[in-house]
């Protein structure tokens, strides 16, 4: 066991403080759900019943009992590992091994540690909790498959990454975070370019989209909203699970998009076509350049902020290690911003709210009325079971997307104002 100490009971108090907040939320969520007690809003009364509701809300407190089961376990787990002085074991035996691969070798450890309590909650999720309600559709084959593939690509994508960040730091020395900071944006930005060819259709079906007058429509929009679209494909998204979405990928002018083939069997072509507006309104809106310049700044403070805990001596008797070899430190300093982040996500959240929301109006604007989008937005709700009146506190720190039942009513809102406005 590790000595107590001034600075490892500040992390405890950091760390329990983030983990009754996250608890915190999710009973208040919950309680939130029974209050509600099925009534049905009223932009949704003809459209839900009270029968389905109920159901709705009670995918919705079977999630939250399974995430609070989930969460307590894999912290109380990871405390023990920090606990138990098995770091500091684990870098002292093989501190011979050269810095790169000790600092890989290092950081795996956790990782497989992690990767291998995840697995049990994994099943859980799919073949229990998501087939009670009957949104699993993967086999267990599927299931091990894609547990095995995303191992190796963890492996190989992480060890590439992590392994560049140990070179820098062992070569560079004092201005290493800027190097490391270069290294890390541009791997950000070659994933958008390599996850659509090389890794989705690792683990997906991607082929040209059946109904050929939705793709004319999609592509006349594109035209006139200036979006040049190249492939428009449907993803076999259904042969794992009943939930629907659709997105834009590419990095350069020319945008492919993904259509998942649940999406197309519940929904007719002016909600698929308005859904898509939705996403074209985050191009014209730049909000992945923006995004992506938000993780650049973030990713830059943060690593300044690490070059500094790596040189300082107390953080890492704190935790044990007699031994400073900058990976610990970097370790070091990712858990001490695990906790702390949490208490920032409400800013990245309403950032990204915000995105959706000009996202929303962009679609509207383009259609020129709400119901398209609504009829859409209403299915979603009802076809992925979602939680219509999540409490306003949970939403301020885990939604990215307003409540569905928010952007329906501010859309509503919107159609029925414009006269006035005109």
């Amino acid at each position: 066991m590790i000595p107590w100490n001034n600075f490892l009971l500040a992390y405890l108090v950091l760390f329990f403080a983030s983990a009754g907040v996250r608890l915190t939320l999710e009973r208040l969520n919950a309680s939130r759900i029974r209050k509600e007690g099925g009534r049905v809003p009223e932009v949704f009364r003809g459209f839900i019943n009270s029968t389905e509701l109920v159901r709705m809300d009670r995918y919705n407190l079977d999630k939250i009992d399974f995430s609070l089961v989930e969460s307590v376990t894999s912290r109380g787990v990871f405390l023990m590992i920090v606990l138990s002085g098995a770091l500091p074991w684990v870098a002292a035996s093989i501190d011979d091994v050269g810095f790169v691969w000790a600092g890989l070798i290092f950081f795996a450890v956790p990782a497989l540690a992690g990767q291998i309590l995840d697995l049990p909650f994994d099943y859980y999720r799919n073949f229990v909790l998501e087939a009670k309600y009957g949104f699993n559709t993967m086999t267990r084959k599927i299931w091990v498959l894609d547990n095995l593939k995303s191992l190796v690509l963890g492996v190989i994508l992480g060890g590439v990454l992590l392994g560049l960040f140990l070179l820098i730091v062992n070569l560079v020395k004092n201005s290493w975070w800027i190097w490391a900071w270069v290294v890390l944006v541009g791997f950000q930005l070659l994933m958008m370019v390599l996850y659509p060819t090389l890794i989705a259709p690792l683990f997906n079906k991607f082929t040209p989209v059946e109904n050929e007058s939705l793709a004319r429509r999609i592509h006349e929009l594109a035209e006139r909203q200036g979006v040049a679209v190249g492939d428009i494909v449907q993803m076999d998204a259904g042969k794992r699970s009943r939930h629907t979405n659709a997105y834009f990928t590419g990095l350069g002018r020319i945008k492919r998009i993904v259509l998942y083939d649940t999406l197309l069997t519940s929904h007719d072509e002016e909600e698929i076509i308005a859904v898509l507006a939705h996403e074209m309104g985050h191009l014209k809106k730049r909000h992945v350049i923006k995004q992506v310049l938000l993780f650049s700044l973030a990713s830059l403070v943060l690593l300044y902020a690490a070059s500094l805990l790596i040189h300082w001596q107390p953080l890492y008797r704190a935790f044990g290690f007699t031994m400073t070899p900058a990976y610990v430190g970097l370790f070091l300093a990712g858990i001490l911003w695990e906790p702390a982040g949490f208490f920032l996500s409400p800013i990245l959240m309403t950032v990204s709210r915000t995105f959706e929301r000009q996202a929303d109006r962009y679609a509207l604007s383009i259609a020129g009325k709400a119901d398209p989008l609504v009829r859409a937005l209403k299915k979603m709700a009802r076809d992925n079971l979602s939680n219509l009146k999540p409490h306003p506190a949970y939403v301020r720190f885990h939604y990215s997307h307003p409540p569905l039942l928010e952007r329906i009513e501010t859309l509503e809102r919107i159609e029925r104002e414009a006269p006035r406005a005109r």
